[in-house]
């Protein structure tokens, strides 16, 4: 039996209003993706990929069409029940790696646990458990600024799957990294997918990310080409 779809889109629009008249930036996108899958979401810049990631995250409304995340309508759903919806049910991972730098690494990976309800002692217990199974023990007390590039991206990949989100969202995961620490990061999120059975959807415009994915969903001019 095949695996729940996680991600549905039927027909996504998304235009935006600007001086000379309406933008698409989405045009008619179509999409399922199943728990479980490692998707990459691939094009030239300005194809619409970081557009894509926003819309079908809940981060900005759609113009037309449907967006379902595990079954629920995102259109449907109020301001306040879609951010409470991303906090417990989606993780980020951003090029940016967006770390608080007064707080410590267990710290940062605790924090959105909080925001979300989780109990104190619950929270640093999966702050400590994610960071150690990320290669990142011992560091956990250390701030941002003491850590290098490819830590700092770990450590935003704990936070990302610490409140056991049923996708993670990766926007360019490895655009600020040098080829050593981008190739990690790739078998990171891999063995992540294969051990955990962790759905991804990672948007790049990096050959080498896409192939470490199950399939790439290939984007022009705001449309999915082909994969």
């Amino acid at each position: 039996m095949p695996a729940p779809v996680v991600v549905e889109g039927q027909k996504v629009w998304k235009i935006y209003a600007s001086e000379a008249g309406e933008v698409p930036a989405l045009k008619g996108i179509d999409v399922n993706i199943r728990k479980g899958e490692m998707v990459a979401v691939m094009g030239p810049s300005g194809c619409g990929k970081t557009t894509f990631l926003n819309c079908f995250s809940g981060l900005d409304d759609i113009s037309r069409g449907t967006i379902r995340i595990e079954g629920r309508d995102l259109k449907n759903l109020s301001d306040n029940a879609r951010s409470e919806y991303r906090a417990l049910r989606m993780g980020f991972v951003f090029q940016a790696y967006n770390l608080l730098p007064v707080l410590t690494a267990q710290e940062n990976v605790e924090l959105p646990l909080l925001v979300a309800g989780v109990p104190p002692k619950e929270a640093r217990q999966r702050a400590v458990l994610w960071l150690k199974e990320l290669g990142l023990k011992g560091r956990e007390l250390h701030r941002p600024s003491a850590l290098s590039g490819g830590e700092q991206q770990r450590v935003t990949l704990a936070r990302a799957l610490a409140n056991r989100p049923a996708i993670v969202w990766a926007d360019e995961p490895t655009g600020n990294l040098d080829e050593e620490n981008s190739h990690a990061v790739m078998e990171l999120l891999r063995d992540l997918n294969r051990e955990h059975h962790q759905t991804f959807v990672v948007v790049t415009h990096d050959p080498s990310v896409a192939a470490g994915c199950d399939r790439t969903m290939r984007m022009r001019d705001g449309r999915i080409i082909g994969e």
